[in-house]
């Protein structure tokens, strides 16, 4: 029994298996980074939109498949350098302590060992599914400290005023601690919005990319992806500090709904702007998605 031989013309569903296998393989050399990665996604709330990188990633491949007939399986070098420099950085990271480079190394090493098989072609036209695979490396804490202080102060600010506004109960705001009728509730403890962040930047990410937009959309709606992440917060903070402060057994199944709740009014949000801009003549789809 001979194997079926790969066309080197284009890319077919053999060489599609044929890489699968190969990142099976990657990820089976680098187990204990992805491990890792899975343990900090499962337990920590704030990476856990981690879970949709994959799906995010395989979505872009599925609206751009018909770009699979141009694709040669050319350039298979690229994927052996991947590997080699996935492996240098998560060697580096794991042995000088930097977490963010094992990960990374080890997301890297699987993408070479795809790559092998693909070649460098899919990197140009597939190159928001490769890209969007860099939210698989879990923050850095000084990252997530950086993004988080500033998020909890303007959310504590603009809650207040929320809820003043509604005039239904009686807030003060110090810092990130929101007081409601006398009842301190600190918005780190409530909501921070980190984790909204990080998954309405891939809400923003998936939305651009999988609709045939034009690129300098695609731009704005990327850079307005953390004022959406602050629209939503505000939206559901007042909500869910009420909640904190007069029903705390609902807290945390609230606080969970609420947040993946936040995710669908974005892309409904980003929608209804779409369609706003298209309403006013303003040109911002492409001709057809396949040849963007």
């Amino acid at each position: 029994m001979t194997l079926p031989r790969l066309r080197d013309d284009r890319l077919s569903l053999a060489h599609v298996a044929a890489a699968a296998f190969m990142g099976a393989l990657g990820v089976a050399v680098t187990f204990d980074a992805w491990k890792d990665i899975y343990l900090i996604a499962s337990k920590d709330e704030e990476n856990g939109h981690i879970f949709l990188v994959p799906l995010v990633a395989l979505y872009l491949v599925w609206v751009r498949r018909m770009r699979l007939r141009h694709c040669r399986p050319s350039g298979c070098i690229v994927g052996p350098l991947l590997v080699a420099a996935g492996w240098i950085i998560g060697s580096l990271g794991f042995y000088r302590g930097i977490q963010s480079f094992w990960h990374g190394g080890a997301v890297l090493v699987v993408l070479g060992c795809m790559l092998s098989v693909l070649g460098k072609n899919v990197i140009f036209r597939f190159f928001p599914a490769l890209a969007v695979l860099v939210f698989l490396v879990p923050a850095p804490n000084r990252l997530r400290l950086a993004i988080a202080s500033p998020l909890q102060n303007w959310t504590a600010f603009i809650s207040e005023k929320v809820l003043e506004v509604c005039g239904v109960v009686n807030t003060e705001v110090t810092g990130n601690l929101l007081k409601i009728n006398g009842q301190p509730v600190f918005v780190a403890e409530a909501c921070n919005g980190l984790r909204m962040v990080f998954a309405l930047i891939l809400v923003c990410f998936v939305f651009g990319f999988a609709l045939p937009l034009r690129n300098f959309v695609r731009i704005l709606i990327l850079l307005a992806s953390p004022l959406a992440a602050i629209f939503c917060n505000v939206v559901r903070v007042p909500a869910t500090v009420w909640v904190y402060a007069y029903e705390p057994k609902y807290f945390q199944a609230f606080h969970a709904t609420a947040g993946w709740a936040m995710l669908l009014v974005a892309f409904l949000m980003l929608y209804g702007i779409i369609r706003l801009l298209q309403w006013a003549m303003i040109p911002v789809n492409q001709y057809t998605l396949a040849s963007q």
